[in-house]
């Protein structure tokens, strides 16, 4: 990859992380609007389905069909991302207004980074394995130091 490629994609994911930032401070509004943690999680979800289906359906590429869904090809397991994101969705909506949100989204951070590394380490869930080496977890106890600070 080129370094200005390497620069526009690197821009691309803080784009992403700012996106996410916001999107936990909509949910804790949506939710003091409605009442609910869960009905706010519930519209979150049901907005960003919505938003998804209408790129899915306007983007070149394969169609979504029931022969693809039932082949039999795959894990199970490969279905299950949304209750993931539903936890996290719906653990943001609680504590973003008890903790703050960058520091929730600072120990998401973490908690995405201990179990990637571990995902790495072990070559859990079909990932290629990338051992843990020392270098890496000084990186994972420097976010951890983040937390730290953050919360300062």
């Amino acid at each position: 990859m080129s370094p200005t490629s390497t620069l526009i994609s690197s821009l691309l994911v803080i784009g992403a992380g700012i996106s996410v930032a916001l999107q936990q401070i909509l949910n804790a509004n949506l939710r003091t609007q409605l009442g609910s943690p869960w009905w706010a999680g519930f519209v979150s979800y049901f907005v960003g389905m919505v938003a998804m289906l209408l790129v899915a359906t306007m983007a070149p590429g394969p169609r979504l069909s029931l022969p693809n869904i039932g082949s039999g090809t795959g894990s199970w397991m490969a279905w299950t991302g949304g209750v993931f994101g539903a936890i996290f969705i719906g653990t943001a909506i609680l504590m973003v207004p008890r903790l703050g949100a960058a520091t929730v989204l600072a120990l998401i951070v973490v908690g995405q980074m201990l179990g990637s590394m571990a995902f790495d380490h072990f070559g859990l869930f079909g990932m290629p394995q990338h051992p843990a080496s020392l270098v890496r977890m000084a990186g994972a106890g420097c976010l951890i130091l983040g937390v730290v600070l953050v919360r300062a």
